[in-house]
């Protein structure tokens, strides 16, 4: 009788370990849901556990979580360097290079500003600011933590020394301090002076750039085992810190940036149709454990190396486009962070009854494209850009708070779509440049190079 009882529910869990075996996104999925389940019993709502509890229980179940994040992040420096000059030393077409780049740049800004409009327009229609009691955030507003993140734009005479400082003077405290816009203009240098040069001499080097790329490809292997586990602990001490209630009072407002963000990866799947020779189902399924990592992390830095593996391996984008644009992307293609500064500057606006004009939304959506070119490519950044934009139009950055309890959600909403927008980048270019012969090798480039060279 008792074997009769257990056998199905053996069956079961032998039928669930066989579906979500060498199933990434499934385990992530799953580690997600569970997540939610156990951050709302350890959370304050059902007041379970004491708050004395759950604050060292839940930081030592996102430990995992920290680990994974530390070692994708320690390895990112490397593969970007090693993907850039390499994927340029093995282009022996410099016209390419800058006409990839240029297409790159064009459509980056383009998709930032239309995702910015899109965010204002939204929340114009839809006025989320309209169901948050003002009258409540007096004392919010006057919390010092608020006014910590406010950092100013720079002046019109600031910017000349603004851009000289993009060149890093010394690339090596430059990786050390995880600045990612200097460290690819140094590593796009690097790549250039390799293509200058006879390629029999930049060959050990470039052979080099090989080996670290394939090394640094293996660790992130690693510690994509980890994966499933970090997301479970990640989102267990998120939904227990923050507690179903705070989430509950910003609702419409969640829901606004959340449509604005599916909006954007809307348009993305539609560019994609157009630029991809794959159908949609199958464009989807290759990106879709990508994604579901991006949100995990909320950091595009972080999946860059996965972000790498799809485009190249899944999507088939010829290697000297995905190694030059993707780490470029992750640092300058913020997307999803600008659809989600329309939104926020006009909710706030709209809290603290500042009245917008139109040359206010024009800079809303310039200010957008500007503050996200360049912003890190880590948790947090879209709250350092939100408060320029606020500055600029007269609204209190101190406001900031009240979206602060519900920022770490729509960081990872936000996070996905800016990975995704990475993506479609890389195959908007080929599309453009008809570059697809995906048979060729850039080492056997190289030696062609070689062989053509006196």
């Amino acid at each position: 009788m008792k074997s009769s009882i257990v056998s199905p529910f053996k069956n079961l869990a032998n039928q669930l370990e066989h579906l979500i075996n060498g199933r990434l996104w499934l385990k992530v999925i799953i580690a997600l849901m569970l997540g939610v389940v156990s951050g709302v019993l350890l959370g304050p709502d059902l007041g379970l556990i004491s708050t004395e509890m759950v604050i060292p229980l839940t930081a030592w179940l996102a430990l995992p979580g920290q680990v994974f994040l530390a070692i994708i992040q320690m390895i990112v420096v490397p593969l970007v360097v090693a993907s850039i000059v390499r994927g340029l030393a093995a282009n022996n077409n410099p016209a390419a290079i800058k006409k990839n780049g240029l297409i790159a740049l064009l459509f980056i800004v383009l998709s930032t500003a239309i995702a910015a409009a899109i965010g204002i327009a939204l929340a114009l229609s839809i006025q989320p600011g309209q169901f948050v009691d003002a009258s409540a955030l007096v004392d919010m507003t006057a919390t010092p933590a608020a006014g910590n993140v406010v950092q100013s734009f720079p002046a019109m005479a600031e910017l000349p020394n603004k851009v000289s400082a993009l060149i890093p003077k010394n690339p090596l405290a430059s990786m050390a301090s995880g600045e990612m816009l200097q460290i690819i203009l140094f590593a796009a240098v690097l790549g250039a002076a390799m293509l200058s040069i006879p390629a029999q001499q930049s060959k050990p080097l470039f052979d080099l750039m090989g080996a670290l790329q394939d090394v640094s490809l293996r660790i992130v292997s690693w510690a994509m085992l980890l994966a499933p586990i970090a997301v479970f602990g990640l989102i267990t001490r998120l939904v227990a810190n923050l507690g179903v209630e705070v989430l509950a009072g910003m609702a419409v407002y969640v829901a606004t940036v959340i449509l604005g963000l599916l909006s954007v990866a809307l348009l993305y799947f539609m560019v994609a149709k157009v630029t991809l020779r794959q159908p949609l189902k199958a464009f989807f399924s290759n990106v879709k454990e990508l994604l579901l990592l991006a949100f995990s992390t909320s950091s595009s830095a972080a999946v860059m190396p996965i972000s790498l593996q799809v485009v190249e391996d899944k999507l088939h984008v010829n290697p000297e486009i995905a190694r030059f644009l993707i780490p470029l992307g992750a640092t300058i293609n913020m997307t999803g962070t600008a659809m989600y500064q329309g939104v926020a500057t006009v909710f706030l606006a709209q809290v603290f009854s500042v009245d917008l004009s139109l040359s206010s939304y024009l800079f809303i959506v310039t200010m957008s494209v500007a503050a996200s070119i360049g912003s890190p490519a880590t948790p947090g950044a879209g709250i350092i850009i939100l408060s320029m934009v606020l500055e600029g139009v007269g609204i209190p950055a101190a406001g900031i708070a009240l979206i602060l309890g519900v920022d770490r959600i729509l960081d990872m909403c936000r996070t996905s779509v800016n990975v995704l927008g990475d993506v479609v980048a890389c195959t908007t270019v080929q599309y453009f440049t008809r570059n697809g012969n995906l048979s060729e090798n850039p080492i056997n480039r190289l030696e062609s190079k070689a062989e053509c060279k006196p």
